[in-house]
C-alpha cells in the first residue's frame, strides 16, 4: 500500500469517527488523535523529507488538503456542541432568584397605623389637597389676617393667591361644610412649610388631623380620645402631660408632651433640654370655625387635633434626626422592612 493510499484512509476513519463522535469530549479527543502533534497526518508531514521530489508533491499537497478538510469538519461539530451546551444551562426546574421588591415606606406606614387606631374609634378619613385656597387654609380656621402663618417666611406661595398648605387642618371646614353632624373625621397627608431643615424640622413633612363635632361634647371627651390613642400605639409605658397652648382654630387649646425618648427627661438637643417633646396640638373647635361653616356654636361643640406623623415615628422607633426620612438612604429604610 503506498503512502498516498495511507493518507486516504487516515482521511476516511477520521471523518466518519468525527461525524460519530457523541459528546464535546470526545470531538475534543479526535482533533488530538487525528492533528495533534504526536498524531498520524503530523508523522507523515514530518516524514516528507524521506520521499523524492516528486513523492514529496504529491503526499504533502494531499496531507495538507487532508489535514484542512479535518479541521473544518471538527470546528463546525465542536461549534455545534458548544451552543446546545449554551442552550441546556438554564434549568426551568431550578428556583427562581429572588429579587428585591419595593415595601412601604417607614412614614406611611405610621400613618397608616395611626389611622387605624382612629379608624377602630369610628372616625372616618377624607383627603384633601395640597395646594388650597388662602379661605380654607387660613380664613375659615380663623387666623387673624395679621398672623404671622400668612407671612412668606413660614408659607409657600403660589401662583393665584394659593398656597402649599401648612397643615392638614383645611380638610375640616371642607368637610364640615358638606356634612350633618354627628363628624367624626381624621385627615391624614402631606404639609409643606418654609422652615429651616433640622434635626427636628423639614419643610415637608406628613400630618394626620382629626375632628369630632356633636352635641355636648366636652374636653373630657378630646382627653379620653387622645389617651386611648397613645395607649393603643404606644402602649401603657408613655408619659405624657397636657398643657395649655394656642391655636387660632381652637378654644381653650391644649399641647401634649412626652419624655425625651433619648435623654429620658434628663434634656439634650433634640428636645431643646427640656426634657419633653410637644407631639401634638389639640383643643376645642373655635366657635368661628363652626360659624364658618355653617354650624350653630350654641348648638353643636367638637374637639380637633393634629400629630406630625415624623414625631410619631421617631418616637415610636427612636429616630432622633427627621433628616433620616428623606435622604433615601437604603440601609436606615431596610431596617423597617
Amino acid at each position: 500500500m503506498s503512502l498516498a493510499d495511507d493518507v486516504a484512509k487516515l482521511e476516511s476513519e477520521a471523518i466518519e469517527r468525527i461525524s460519530q463522535a457523541d459528546s464535546l469530549d470526545s470531538l475534543r479527543e479526535l482533533e488530538i488523535r487525528f492533528l495533534g502533534r504526536k498524531g498520524p497526518l503530523n508523522t507523515i508531514l514530518k516524514n516528507l523529507k524521506d520521499l523524492s521530489i516528486d513523492e514529496r508533491k504529491v503526499i504533502g499537497a494531499k496531507a495538507n488538503e487532508t489535514r484542512g478538510r479535518l479541521e473544518t469538519l471538527l470546528a463546525e461539530r465542536i461549534a455545534s456542541y458548544e451552543s446546545r451546551v449554551e442552550d441546556t444551562t438554564f434549568d426551568p426546574t431550578l428556583p427562581g432568584t429572588g429579587q428585591r421588591i419595593g415595601v412601604v415606606h417607614i412614614l406611611n406606614q405610621v400613618m397608616g397605623d395611626i389611622c387605624r387606631v382612629f379608624h377602630g374609634m369610628g372616625f372616618e378619613i377624607a383627603h384633601g389637597p395640597h395646594i388650597e385656597t388662602d379661605y380654607y387654609n387660613f380664613g375659615a380656621l380663623n387666623f387673624p389676617p395679621e398672623h404671622p402663618a400668612r407671612d412668606e417666611q413660614d408659607t409657600f406661595f403660589v401662583e393665584g393667591g394659593r398656597v402649599l398648605r401648612t397643615h392638614t387642618t383645611p380638610v375640616q371646614p371642607r368637610e364640615l361644610e358638606k356634612r350633618k353632624p354627628p363628624v367624626k373625621i381624621i385627615m391624614p397627608g402631606r404639609t409643606f412649610r418654609h422652615e429651616e431643615i433640622t434635626t427636628r424640622a423639614h419643610i415637608s413633612f406628613h400630618q394626620v388631623d382629626g375632628f369630632l363635632v356633636d352635641e355636648n361634647i366636652s374636653i373630657a371627651d378630646l382627653k379620653g380620645t387622645l389617651v386611648a390613642y397613645y395607649k393603643a400605639f404606644y402602649g401603657e409605658g408613655l408619659k405624657y402631660r397636657f398643657r395649655p397652648s394656642y391655636f387660632p382654630f381652637t378654644e381653650p387649646s391644649i399641647e401634649i408632651d412626652v419624655t425625651c425618648f433619648l435623654c429620658n427627661g434628663k434634656g439634650c438637643q433634640l428636645c431643646k433640654y427640656a426634657g419633653w417633646l410637644e407631639i401634638l396640638g389639640s383643643g376645642m373647635i373655635h366657635p368661628n370655625v363652626l360659624k364658618s361653616a355653617g354650624w350653630d356654636p350654641e348648638k353643636y361643640t367638637g374637639f380637633a387635633f393634629g400629630m406630625g406623623v415624623e414625631r410619631q415615628a421617631m418616637l415610636k422607633y427612636r429616630i432622633n434626626d427627621v433628616r433620616l426620612f428623606f435622604n433615601s438612604n437604603v440601609r436606615f429604610l431596610r431596617q423597617f422592612v
